[in-house]
């Protein structure tokens, strides 16, 4: 798999709601004028709808293509949301049930070679779909949204422990003896839109234990999440054995996510860490272990500091970095 409150936050909710209202009149007319939408685009987004990582061998997986529509979405970019949506459908959509391959490697005589998803891809393609669908008046993508969040309930919830516990996956997570869990992955803008679509009783319990879980993913004695947790208990939740206990590449959108689904508490170690490096008259560093206290001897990539800008009010990065992650982690920053 790739390392790589209830509602919208206000701002957010605003903005979509606006484009929505606007969308559907002026249709394909309407004026694209998000430099750094463009820039992203033009950068990572091939023309059949591919999005390239750029940091990974030119790979693309169900991660990015998500990340394309929700941003085009944003930027009212139907062209460009169309291309991706279909391509990530027809390459990336498996047969047996509505998610998605997670990895596309166009070096390989299998470009698609593991069928097993990425849950926050796929997270983040149903919510795409889903608003698409209502602001472009598409029946068909609101129809694929519903069949995207269905198998998403069906296929990567795990009852275990007295939880509702959201998979990163469909195979290698739920273990007989733990489960491993990505806090990253809560993509709260994206489940905070299900409940609006399928109601509080489907995804209020799988919401509510996410949000126990964050909070109990706290560790070392700056109370920081990291990449990977095992829960093997109700409360028992610790770094996942054999994976680096980092807040780090995948962790950092803990927050990122955090903010943009307006759940302050879940920001506030984070920030306050980020906040305590800056009073020392240090960079941030890009990583750090939560076990050992061991730091990345570089900082925070240029997406880093763009989330770092948008949770403490640091000044953010004036320029859209040339790397896909990195770039990525910027355009989110600034939904």
């Amino acid at each position: 798999m790739p390392v790589d409150r209830r509602t919208f936050s206000l701002g957010m909710l605003m903005a979509l709601t606006a484009a929505c209202n606007t969308g559907a009149s002026q249709g394909r007319a309407q004026a694209v004028t998000d430099g750094f939408w463009t820039a992203w685009r033009d950068r990572f987004v091939a023309p059949e709808g591919r999005v390239v990582d750029t940091g990974n061998g030119g790979i693309s997986h169900s991660e990015g293509q998500s990340y394309g529509m929700i941003l085009a979405l944003r930027a009212g970019d139907r062209d460009a949301f169309e291309r991706i949506a279909k391509w990530t459908q027809d390459t990336l959509g498996r047969q047996d049930m509505a998610l998605h391959s997670w990895r596309y490697d166009p070096r390989e005589a299998i470009r698609v070679s593991d069928p097993n998803n990425a849950t926050d891809g796929d997270l983040v393609i149903a919510w795409a779909l889903g608003q698409a669908g209502e602001r472009w008046q598409r029946s068909d993508w609101t129809k694929r949204a519903q069949e995207v969040r269905e198998a998403i309930h069906t296929h990567c919830v795990e009852q275990r422990y007295g939880r509702s516990l959201l998979l990163p996956g469909v195979v290698g997570f739920a273990e007989p003896a733990q489960v491993l869990v990505n806090p990253s992955y809560f993509v709260w803008p994206a489940l905070d839109h299900f409940v609006q679509m399928d109601g509080d009783s489907t995804w209020g319990p799988v919401i509510r234990d996410a949000e126990v879980i964050t909070r109990l993913a706290r560790f070392g004695p700056h109370h920081l999440p990291c990449d990977w947790v095992s829960i093997t208990g109700k409360n028992d939740v610790a770094p996942a054995p054999g994976k680096p206990p980092r807040f780090g590449y995948d962790a950092i959108r803990v927050p990122l996510y955090a903010v943009l689904g307006g759940r302050p508490d879940l920001v506030q170690p984070v920030a306050e860490w980020w906040r305590s490096c800056l009073s020392q008259h240090r960079p941030i560093p890009a990583w750090i272990d939560v076990v050992t206290g061991e730091e990345a001897n570089y900082p925070l990539s240029t997406g880093g500091a763009a989330i770092a800008g948008r949770i403490i009010a640091t000044p953010a990065p004036a320029a859209l970095d040339t790397d896909y992650f990195s770039a990525s982690l910027q355009m989110l920053a600034r939904l």
